[in-house]
């Protein structure tokens, strides 16, 4: 009898402990990402990979890899650079007449938390407008990237040569 009264109260110690475990774990958040939530996009997204296309005029554009290393969803709605009085984020969509167009991405890029966004050729990309002298190759242009949250990031992009993919970046932009 005495074995069935030690076995009853290691069932009740044990109860208890267990109880006590999910009491406290009820008590703690959900998410890891509670700190990613409070810290603005600009502190989580970064530019890597980055380029620009060397242009003597027109317009030309930047490219690379937008990094989110927060739990929580980040949006680019604008950029802004002293090479150019005009900065949009752009995508290729399908045109009126079946045909791919550049234009301008309403609402800018999400970059998905702990995800990436690339900025490439023939895809999204931050477009220079109306440049009023030439970008060259070996050169760094500085931007200031703004998110939906407001915050803000400068960052500084190498101008590169390159001859691919060559969207025509002359036309009705801006």
């Amino acid at each position: 009898m005495s074995n069935n009264i030690f076995s009853r109260r290691r069932m009740l110690a044990a109860g208890a402990a267990l109880s006590m475990g999910l009491a406290i774990a009820g008590c703690s958040s959900d998410s890891d990402n509670s700190a990613d939530e409070a810290r603005p996009a600009a502190e989580s997204v970064t530019l890597t990979e980055s380029w620009v296309k060397a242009a003597d005029s027109g317009m030309t554009a930047a490219f690379g890899t937008l990094v989110n290393g927060s739990g929580t969803d980040a949006t680019l709605v604008a950029v802004s650079s002293p090479i150019s009085p005009a900065v949009e984020v752009h995508e290729m969509a399908m045109g009126p007449d079946g045909t791919m167009v550049m234009q301008k991405k309403e609402g800018g890029v999400t970059i998905p938390a702990s995800g990436t966004h690339k900025l490439e050729p023939g895809a999204d990309h931050i477009m220079f407008l109306r440049l009023p002298a030439p970008v060259k190759a070996g050169t760094d242009v500085p931007l200031t990237l703004t998110f939906g949250d407001g915050s803000t990031a400068e960052t500084t992009v190498q101008v590169r040569d390159f001859t691919g993919a060559n969207e025509s970046y002359e036309g009705n932009h801006g």
